[in-house]
């Protein structure tokens, strides 16, 4: 009798795994520490967005704090121009789903699986890009750091707080998909029996097998034929992604 345990919750990230907004990401956070005299050119900016890079998949504000530890009012002020920068772009913009998301979700959906958007974005920035999507019909639950008592990845509380609201019996039921190392890290504290990082991102193979992924994947659309495998072989790599 196999002891495999159906995954009816799929916690999936934004920028990198769903959306293609990466640069628009980075060009924010640049935008964002300029403002608080971190300019291009400098060694102060190298760092700073080396930082960034290590950091991504994390709350926004965290991000800002460890830039510029002790000065809350500056990571604030950097946190508030970041919003607006990407905010602003986004509606000038838009963005754009990676390819075969749309359908990633539609099958999920239609055999009962829950979704569920998880992001280090704030919450009013999330509800933003929500309706530039326009996904509201297309997911279950959509969760910034906020929802889930304010701490996001990589602590477990986001996957949590989806399990909570969505009503999954096991967090065995789950699977997490992302792109950073700080979603694997979060996938595997919540304990999800997937835990996918896909290769569309941030995050090298090493960072992802480093925070945990069970499974790696060239691109999402390689996604429902693992969740919805009687053989989740989470033990093992699933992919020869390089």
């Amino acid at each position: 009798m196999s002891d495999v345990v159906p995954i009816k919750l799929v916690c999936l990230d934004l920028a990198g795994t769903t959306v293609g907004d990466i640069a628009m990401v980075e060009r924010a956070f640049a935008e964002a520490i300029a403002t608080q005299g971190i300019v291009p050119g400098t060694g102060a900016y190298a760092r700073a967005m080396v930082h960034v890079h290590r950091s991504r998949g994390c709350p926004k504000i965290d991000v800002f704090r460890g830039i510029f530890p002790g000065n809350e009012a500056q990571a604030q002020a950097a946190n508030l121009t970041f919003e607006r920068s990407y905010e602003g772009t986004l509606e000038r913009a838009g963005l754009v789903p990676v390819p075969g998301v749309l359908e990633v979700l539609d099958k999920l959906r239609g055999t009962g699986i829950k979704l569920a958007l998880i992001t280090g974005f704030s919450r009013i920035t999330l509800s933003r890009i929500l309706s530039v999507l326009g996904w509201h019909d297309k997911i279950d639950l959509a969760i910034s750091p906020e929802d889930a008592g304010g701490r996001g990845r990589p602590w477990p509380d986001m996957v949590l707080h989806a399990v909570l609201r969505l009503g999954a019996e096991d967090v065995r039921q789950v699977a997490v998909i992302g792109d950073s190392e700080s979603d694997m890290l979060c996938g595997r504290r919540a304990g999800a029996s997937i835990v996918a990082g896909v290769m569309t991102g941030v995050h090298s193979r090493e960072r992802l097998l480093k925070g945990g992924a069970t499974h790696l994947l060239d691109s999402i659309a390689d996604f429902p034929s693992l969740v919805l495998s009687d053989d989740l072989g989470t033990t093992q790599v699933a992919s020869s992604a390089r």
